[in-house]
């Protein structure tokens, strides 16, 4: 034990020897390590943080729901012919009202129609502002946080009151506070009125779209059918299960519904969509994980060009100790504790490299989370290629034999 420690204690201070009468190349043996472990976690903390920030958006649409929709959000395939989604019939608002007596494994069901279109308020315009139609049970589906006032009561539903929840860049936009919103009358499309009710707190940008609320209206879908007609206004059906229903019996409850409701033959295919949140969830995560892939291939590669550096580096450094390994072999020093004594000093090497580089892309991962903690950073995504590095630093060494 006490050999090995001599040895140990021998090898660091033939690194800290190296460091300093060749600061050349023990910079140039460092920056190939640094740089192997900065492309690792930066390379993969930036396919996590995306993957993490769309997974994110993806529960936001919200959880256990399927949206009925005559379109398939998935793309339908390569091979769908595309004509067939248009001539499907738009989800309607009687039949939400139907589903909600025919699936008992539904917990909400809610209507939403939407449009873009311009606000006024005074000599003040605002152009692409999304006009969103909802049901009472939109908000159990997608919580909405109130920035100031009060959400859409029941009674605004129940005579299709013109009472608004606007987002909160818009209300910044045309009132140059938030706050001033409240209470304020605004034009819409049509040349209608509106009454601001409350302005919801503030959401950030989504990756994937989703609602957009910063940019958003959110009104009684009865009052929007008076500034559009339903059928020009995308409507869509959301139904969210019940929490002890499994995804498979909701949806087969809403295709025999839906297949009732609109009278289609066993011979007829559906002429509708159930959109799965958590199969579109899932979808997401198989495509990331490709990507995935392909980050570990990029952070290979660039290990591996480090790895060559290293081994040309060990390889002129033992050159050069030929007379010191003579006189170590001539004294009775083993051929294997030569060996460990250059192995040891290539690790202690590639650990400050691997400190320099981990906290590189540590920094890097920060920033690419915007300024948040992600996993990338923080857990095995940076111990795993530190090993990897040390590992092959050590190969790189074997080269002595």
């Amino acid at each position: 034990m006490r050999r090995f420690l001599e040895i140990i204690w021998t090898s660091l201070k033939m690194a800290l020897q190296e460091f300093r009468s060749n600061k050349l190349r023990t910079f140039l043996s460092l920056l190939g390590i640094a740089f192997g472990i900065f492309c690792i976690i930066s390379v993969l903390s930036t396919v996590n943080s995306m993957e993490a920030a769309i997974q994110k958006d993806i529960k936001a649409l919200g959880s256990n729901t399927v949206y009925i929709d005559k379109w398939d959000y998935s793309g339908g395939g390569g091979d769908y012919p595309w004509w067939k989604y248009i001539k499907r019939p738009d989800p309607k608002y009687d039949e939400m009202k139907a589903l909600k007596l025919k699936v008992p494994s539904a917990a909400n069901v809610a209507f939403n129609i939407n449009t873009q279109d311009k606000i006024e308020y005074e000599d003040d315009q605002l152009r692409n502002v999304n006009y969103y139609g909802v049901t009472e049970d939109f908000v159990k589906i997608q919580p909405v946080e109130m920035y100031v006032g009060r959400y859409l009561q029941q009674t605004d539903y129940d005579y299709d009151a013109n009472s608004i929840v606007i987002g909160y860049e818009v209300a910044e936009k045309m009132f140059g506070k938030a706050e001033k919103a409240h209470g304020k009358q605004i034009k819409l499309r049509g040349g209608k009125t509106g009454t601001i009710v409350g302005v919801i707190k503030k959401q950030g940008k989504s990756m994937i779209g989703g609602w957009d609320y910063d940019n958003s209206l959110l009104m009684p879908s009865g009052f929007m059918k008076q500034l559009i007609p339903e059928k020009y206004a995308n409507p869509v059906i959301m139904v969210q299960g019940k929490e002890t229903v499994p995804m498979a019996a909701l949806k087969d409850e809403l295709t025999a519904a839906m297949r009732s409701l609109r009278k289609l033959k066993p011979t007829q295919e559906d002429d509708f969509t159930l959109n799965d949140i958590d199969t579109f969830s899932q979808f997401m995560h198989d495509i990331f994980g490709g990507v995935n892939k392909g980050g570990w291939a990029i952070a290979a590669l660039s290990l591996l060009v480090g790895m060559f550096g290293v081994a040309n580096i060990m390889f002129v450094t033992v050159r050069e100790r030929t007379s010191q390994i003579g006189l170590k072999k001539a004294i009775g020093a083993k051929r294997s504790t030569i060996l460990t004594e250059f192995l040891l000093e290539s690790a202690f090497l590639c650990i400050i490299g691997g400190i320099i580089g981990g906290l590189k892309g540590a920094m890097a991962g920060i920033l690419i989370g915007g300024g948040g903690t992600i996993a990338a950073t923080e857990g095995k995504d940076v111990d795993l290629p530190a090993g990897t590095v040390l590992r092959v630093r050590l190969d790189s060494g074997m080269n002595l034999k």
